[in-house]
Parts: C-alpha cells; sequence; structure tokens
C-alpha cells in the first residue's frame, strides 16, 4: 500500500482563494477559489511533482487533504 500524502488546505480571506501546501510534496503551493477545483488542481500536480522529485513509480498517488477556514459568526441583536 502507498503511502497515504498530507496536503493542508488553509482558507486566505485576504485574496479569497484555498491555499494548498504540504510537507510531503516537495514544492507543492497552489490556490483555486473553491475546495473542489483546489482538490482538482491538486490530482493533476501531485504526480507531476512526485515524478519530477523522484519518487517512486506507482499507478495511484493517495492524499487527504485537510481544509481549515476561520470564521466568526454574528448572533442577531435583540
Amino acid at each position: 500500500m502507498h503511502k497515504i500524502l498530507f496536503i493542508r488546505a488553509e482558507w486566505d480571506a485576504e485574496v479569497g482563494v484555498w491555499v494548498a501546501t504540504s510537507d510531503d510534496v516537495p514544492g507543492l503551493a497552489t490556490e483555486a477559489e473553491t475546495l473542489e477545483g483546489l482538490s482538482s488542481k491538486l490530482e493533476m500536480m501531485v504526480p507531476e511533482l512526485l515524478d519530477a522529485n523522484g519518487y517512486p513509480d506507482g499507478p495511484e498517488v493517495p492524499f487527504e487533504l485537510l481544509a481549515r477556514k476561520f470564521a466568526v459568526a454574528h448572533r442577531a441583536l435583540n
């Protein structure tokens, strides 16, 4: 079984995008407006970056995407 790669996604409210980085995928730094868009980008980028860095071959590259977004909710004042 292949090692599951861990990828972090954090919401950058200043520019309105999700930003992905990973210690398991050298050189990974990408962004997208939605998590779905980010996941699609990662499905293409992760294998390319692993190939460029000489990681072992294999037909599948499993990864876990953990998303984190800080927000503030406001109560209605009576």
